[in-house]
């Protein structure tokens, strides 16, 4: 089933197009290529956060991808996305991919997240940074 959701309803996008080398032996972009999509736009809140590799950072821990439509190269797509839960040392963002064109739903992520301190080898709080972005 569809998102009822429309691209309006997120504050964080990111756009993108399709690439050639995301096409499979069906002609149209690989289902695996969409976490790859959806990986490029959670980079730009990791930061707008300021996380990084070394000390304050994250670990993904789970991954749900729910597919609604194919898409077929050339398209230009736009990713929405959302802190949709905060838990003690983890979150959630939720992604949609959508067709510029058409503004129709493509696919739908969930992404759950674990607040990491690389340095001490530990799960941490959630970050304010991230607490603040909560439901935007």
């Amino acid at each position: 089933m569809n998102s009822t959701q429309k691209i309006t309803d997120f504050k964080f996008q990111h756009s993108l197009r399709t690439r050639w080398i995301d096409l499979d032996a069906f002609r149209h972009i690989n289902n695996a290529v969409y976490l790859s999509y959806i990986e490029d736009a959670r980079l730009e809140l990791l930061s707008r956060w300021k996380i990084t590799q070394d000390g304050k950072s994250v670990i993904v821990a789970s991954v749900k991808i729910d597919y609604y439509k194919q898409v077929l190269h050339p398209t230009e797509l736009i990713i929405g996305q959302r802190v949709s839960r905060i838990g003690n040392k983890s979150f959630d963002i939720t992604s949609i991919v959508f067709n510029k064109d058409t503004q129709e739903s493509i696919c739908q992520s969930l992404i759950t997240i674990v607040c990491f301190d690389f340095s001490s080898n530990k799960t941490v709080l959630v970050y304010n940074k991230i607490k603040n972005d909560y439901g935007k």
